[in-house]
């Protein structure tokens, strides 16, 4: 190769280079929106760059390169911090940072209303938003969050928390389902948690729980109203006290007392033992409870006794 040829090939290979090092430069400078926190999932850094651009963070195949060099992201939470980073910033949070984490805690028997209503307080979130994205992810209109303690990242969209705190309890109600029916049914798993959520509500505590249960059986079985003030305890009505003037005037599928059956949907929040004694009843043939002064409750399975244990109570 002639010096001349050499020199023209040395100048074009230093061109290329200096446009590939501009271009490389340009393009780790590029802006990229992002939430303030996300989720880094499982697996090598080619399925989460692939994963990440699914959810529609505006990552490629390059990217994947970089991380090679600057480190394997953990899985989990990552803090971002902005909504708008260069590429190296973003890139570099995504190895290094961790989110903080909340403790969220829902009670036994709460309702979604009331629970999406601390949850907008706490995280400082939109509860409509809450709610529309509850909606979308749940298969049940109430009882689609299981009543736990979560820990989830300060700074979490609407989205993600509702889709994590269902997706949780979805894995928990199948592996309960498919622990003691060996299958899980939506649609069976429903009157399950329809019914673990007026035991919730009505029974004084674990131990009484399949003694309720079986009262409601029971009651089916009959063909009689179940006639529980607890399953008006619904929506924002959780934590009121249900009066006579109040089982008159609600006209919704909620009152026992005007319509036989279950509700049509949960009523709130259910505990382990809760649905343990929607699934297992106790065998008896009570038919009616009344809580007497001991805060617990008289069971019987005739209604002369049990206005003696009205009463008593009275």
């Amino acid at each position: 190769m002639s010096v001349l040829r050499r020199s023209t090939w040395m100048a074009w290979a230093e061109n290329i280079a200096l446009v590939f090092i501009i271009s490389f430069a340009f393009y780790t400078t590029l802006p990229v929106k992002t939430t303030k926190t996300l989720l880094v999932p499982q697996g090598s850094i080619g399925h989460i760059i692939t994963q990440l651009s699914k959810q529609g963070y505006a990552v490629s195949s390059i990217d994947k390169y970089l991380l090679v060099l600057m480190g394997k992201p953990q899985s989990g939470w990552v803090n971002i911090g902005e909504s708008k980073l260069n590429r190296i910033d973003f890139l570099y949070k995504l190895t290094t940072a961790k989110a903080k984490m909340e403790k969220v805690t829902l009670i036994p028997g709460e309702t979604k209303t009331l629970f999406i209503e601390a949850l907008a307080k706490q995280f400082q979130l939109d509860k409509t938003k809450l709610e529309t994205q509850y909606t979308h992810f749940s298969t049940y209109p109430e009882a689609g969050v299981y009543a736990d303690t979560y820990y989830v990242p300060y700074g979490i969209s609407e989205k993600h928390l509702m889709h994590f705190l269902v997706t949780e309890s979805e894995k928990k109600y199948k592996e309960i389902s498919q622990k003691v029916y060996g299958t899980y049914s939506p649609k069976q798993w429903l009157n399950i948690l329809i019914s673990a959520s007026i035991i919730q509500k009505e029974a004084a505590n674990a131990k009484e729980m399949p003694i309720v249960s079986s009262v409601i059986v029971n009651r089916l079985k009959k063909g009689m109203p179940l006639q529980m003030d607890g399953t008006l305890n619904y929506g924002k009505y959780s934590h009121i006290k249900v009066t006579p003037e109040r089982i008159k005037n609600d006209s919704s599928r909620f009152n026992t007392y005007k319509y036989k059956g279950l509700p049509l949907s949960p009523i709130g929040a259910v505990s382990l033992d809760a649905l343990k004694a929607a699934m297992k009843p106790a065998k008896t043939n009570y038919l009616y409870f009344m809580k007497n002064a001991k805060g617990v409750h008289d069971f019987t399975n005739n209604y002369k006794t049990h206005r003696k244990n009205i009463r008593k109570a009275r």
